[in-house]
């Protein structure tokens, strides 16, 4: 599509978008790649438009793609900047890696929520990616596949590493969030939501706040230890101990008003949670 010469491998290329020709932008067409991306642009200006959202790379960073994930070309060509690694997942099938990506949750972020580097960790990404470009440069050997995952492998290693400092130095906005998460919950039992939609979904939380769910669930586990699906039980437990010690509503009502189907279903995850049973933690108050 862009006009480049076809790659010394058939399942991994670098892009250098300083080599391509303006005109070789699909504008404004909607473009999906069988491939994993990762964008390295240590400098940058503008905006890309993903999906409902926009890149913002003024700082210069890290975007990450899965296979089949939709993109939107910019209207502003000068948006192309960087270096873009394309891997098929046929190249790291038969390796270790091919099992494990899926623990890379940033290949599942949106578009918002991109990896922002500091100076020394730009020269460290640069450094790999110099050094995927020699290997791309030399002639395919036996060895080339495996040095090549091996590379691929220490790039998403560094960018976990990353973006986990950047959950603990971006406190301040993701205390916020926190913040917002909490009262979004609160208003969700406050307005009765419960009673007519059941127990609130992970779905529910990160589409309320407009995070991906992997990113909102990566948060939280930095910072308090639990995924979105913890911290959404715990919420519901805290309210459960309320209503069990200042009401005399059944424990089959308290599972009714707080969304759950089935009364058998609330007792066994507050027991799972507080190692008592809902009748138990009532009875120490009387």
């Amino acid at each position: 599509m862009l006009e480049l010469p076809a790659p010394m491998h058939p399942l991994i290329a670098l892009v250098d978008y300083n080599s391509v020709s303006n005109d070789m932008f699909p504008k404004g067409q909607k473009v999906s790649i069988d491939f994993y991306k990762v964008s390295f642009k240590p400098t940058f200006t503008g905006h890309i438009k993903y999906g409902q959202g926009y890149y913002d790379f003024e700082e210069g960073g890290l975007a990450f793609l899965k296979p089949k994930q939709i993109v939107f070309p910019p209207e502003e060509i000068e948006s192309y900047e960087g270096i873009s690694l394309y891997f098929h997942p046929d190249f790291i099938r038969n390796y270790p890696l091919g099992k494990t990506i899926g623990q890379y949750g940033f290949f599942s972020y949106d578009v918002s929520e991109a990896l922002f580097l500091s100076a020394k960790e730009k020269e460290i990404i640069a450094g790999l990616f110099a050094s995927i470009a020699n290997e791309l440069e030399n002639n395919i050997d036996n060895f080339s596949q495996n040095v090549l995952v091996s590379q691929i492998e220490l790039l998403l290693n560094y960018s976990n590493r990353f973006y986990n400092r950047q959950f603990i130095t971006r406190k301040a906005v993701n205390h916020d969030i926190i913040t917002s998460l909490d009262k979004l919950l609160n208003n969700y039992f406050e307005e009765e939501n419960s009673l007519k939609n059941g127990l609130p979904s992970v779905k529910y939380i990160s589409t309320e706040l407009k995070l991906s769910q992997r990113y909102l669930s990566d948060m939280l586990s930095s910072l308090t230890g639990l995924n979105t699906q913890q911290y959404i039980q715990n919420t519901i437990i805290e309210r459960a101990k309320e209503k069990l010690s200042n009401t005399n509503l059944s424990v089959s009502e308290i599972a009714y008003e707080l969304g759950f189907e089935h009364s058998q279903s609330f007792s066994k995850l507050f027991k799972a949670k507080t190692d008592v049973s809902p009748l138990e933690f009532r009875k120490s108050f009387n």
